[in-house]
């Protein structure tokens, strides 16, 4: 027999402001304790020493983590010229050094073969698995191996500014599976000058942003207490970038029980993926099909 969880059943989404020097699991622990959840996940890691949005999803809300893992992000970040490092970023050693400093014009002329549809290699310390294995594993051991590149479509890259001639500040809105210290890496060395990330911050994802998330300071403060559920969001706004279509009585019932249920639907057309709600509440997710939804997701609120 099943275990059966422990903690209270919520479901939601709390966008929490990640600090520097956290874990994305540890934030994920953090929120389930202070909620007493029974199940919490997070959508989208963030290196322990980056910071920004970091949306948690509780309960019922962790089966809508795809739709927010596949949005566009936004990033602010900082990249030192100059310097390249064995993990991309501050926390790694200097393995090659340059006394080449692109002036501005040079970086922004730069830029633009980063944008659009590029193939990426992922740091050697990341977590791409390589033959089983987590990449940062096989590089903390000394292993010699190759990172496959992967497709990425980032739809900005702009410089934001320039402190000083080490500095550059850059923004970046990308799809799926970025790393923003592999930007850094591939830029220093189109300007030939080499670069890692200084510092790192997400302003979005999706539909959440790193304004209005909670600090773990907060956190800790309300843990426990009904005023931290005031900041759950709706498992809804997890489906933000897929249609909706309303569900009728007999059609939740049936979409309920994993069936395809009727339902009414505007400008959606026959194939296309959408959610359906009842009486306020998503049902599912699913394609739409000669006026039913046949679905992949249920939610069981």
């Amino acid at each position: 027999m099943a275990r059966k969880r422990k903690g209270r059943d919520i479901s939601g989404w709390l966008v929490v402001d990640k600090p520097a020097g956290m874990t994305s699991t540890s934030v994920v622990n953090k929120v389930k304790w202070a909620l007493q959840a029974k199940k919490a996940g997070h959508a989208g890691t963030l290196d322990p020493e980056a910071t920004g949005v970091l949306a948690v999803a509780l309960g019922e809300a962790t089966k809508t983590v795809p739709y927010i893992t596949d949005a566009l992000k936004a990033y602010e970040f900082c990249v030192r010229l100059g310097q390249a490092t064995n993990t991309d970023d501050t926390e790694g050693e200097v393995i090659a050094q340059s006394e080449t400093r692109p002036d501005d014009a040079a970086i922004k002329a730069a830029l633009g073969a980063f944008v659009g549809d590029i193939m990426q290699v992922p740091p050697k310390y990341s977590a791409v698995k390589i033959d089983g294995q987590r990449a940062y594993k096989l590089a903390r051991d000394g292993e010699d191996f190759e990172v496959e590149a992967r497709p990425l479509w980032v739809d900005e890259l702009v410089m934001t500014g320039r402190p000083d001639a080490d500095h550059v500040l850059l923004e970046m809105i990308c799809g799926k599976g970025g790393y923003v210290r592999s930007i850094a890496r591939d830029l220093g060395k189109t300007l030939g000058c080499y670069g890692h990330v200084a510092w790192l911050r997400r302003l979005w994802s999706g539909p959440f942003e790193a304004k209005d998330g909670v600090s773990i300071e907060q956190i800790n403060e309300m843990a426990h207490s009904p005023e931290l559920d005031t900041y759950i969001r709706p498992l809804e706004e997890g489906l933000a970038d897929l249609p909706m279509v309303s569900a009728t009585a007999e059609g939740a019932a049936r979409l309920r029980n994993g069936n395809p249920g009727m339902v009414i639907a505007q400008g959606v057309e026959y194939g296309d993926e959408c959610w359906a709600a009842f009486d306020g509440h998503a049902v599912a997710v699913g394609r739409f099909k000669a006026g039913e939804l046949h679905p992949s997701r249920v939610f069981n609120l």
